[in-house]
């Protein structure tokens, strides 16, 4: 019998600790397929908005921060520090393209409407492609015909994005109810907040598999 690792994971597309922690999370789970092949893992995006109150054609990027910061100094400082975190998980974001802060409803539902029409892969795919297109090439993601593009490149149909488009602009896409996003719950039981370093994660998972499965199925990879 396979053991299974279950991760929800909640996001949100312009958060840039969302994405940092996203490539650290990738980074834990090559060391626990590497340590314990017998077990599979099934990750579970959650996307929220936190700030749906943005208008939709979104706002000025550098007076957003300004504002919401205090001061140019304070935005400075937390630019770097993000750019920083960023390196260290092998990631360039480019904050100095982004010239919009959008709202982020539509491209949430665009992936929650690809969870129920493309495989993991396809659908992991898809979100790495959203979060390169705000922070890295700085596109409008709360705008639907940037979105229209970057999903028919990877293969949704204009049939499919038809219904997308047409759907309830307000349905379910939630809001966090958590101290703050990345958000990651492992087997429903552990929690861990923030983009946490890849040694963070690996070591919860080791813990949580060692103590919740079965001995006979956890004898590590000899290297």
């Amino acid at each position: 019998m396979t053991s299974i690792l279950d991760i929800d994971v909640t996001f949100d597309l312009v958060c840039p600790w969302c994405l940092i922690g996203k490539r650290n999370l990738d980074r834990a789970l090559e060391s626990v397929r590497k340590s314990y092949p017998g077990i599979m893992v099934r990750i579970h995006w959650h996307g929220v908005q936190l700030l749906p109150d943005v208008p939709s054609d979104g706002v000025p990027f550098a007076s957003f921060y300004e504002k919401r910061l205090g001061s140019k100094a304070a935005v400075r400082m937390r630019q770097a520090q993000v750019s920083d975190a960023a390196e260290r998980a092998g990631l360039t974001i480019r904050l100095d393209r982004i010239s919009l802060f959008p709202n982020t409803g539509k491209a949430h539902r665009l992936l929650k409407f690809a969870a129920n029409s493309c495989d993991t892969t396809q659908y992991e795919a898809l979100l790495e492609r959203l979060f390169a297109a705000y922070f890295v090439h700085g596109e409008n993601i709360g705008d639907e015909e940037t979105l229209i593009k970057i999903a028919q490149s990877f293969g949704l149909s204009p049939d499919k994005l038809n219904s997308w488009q047409h759907e309830d602009a307000a349905s379910d896409i939630g809001q966090s109810t958590h101290s703050g996003v990345p958000f990651f719950v492992f087997n429903q039981r552990y929690t861990l907040a923030g983009a946490q370093p890849p040694e963070t994660l690996f070591s919860l998972m080791q813990t949580l598999i060692e103590v919740e499965f079965e001995h006979d199925t956890l004898i590590p990879a000899t290297a």
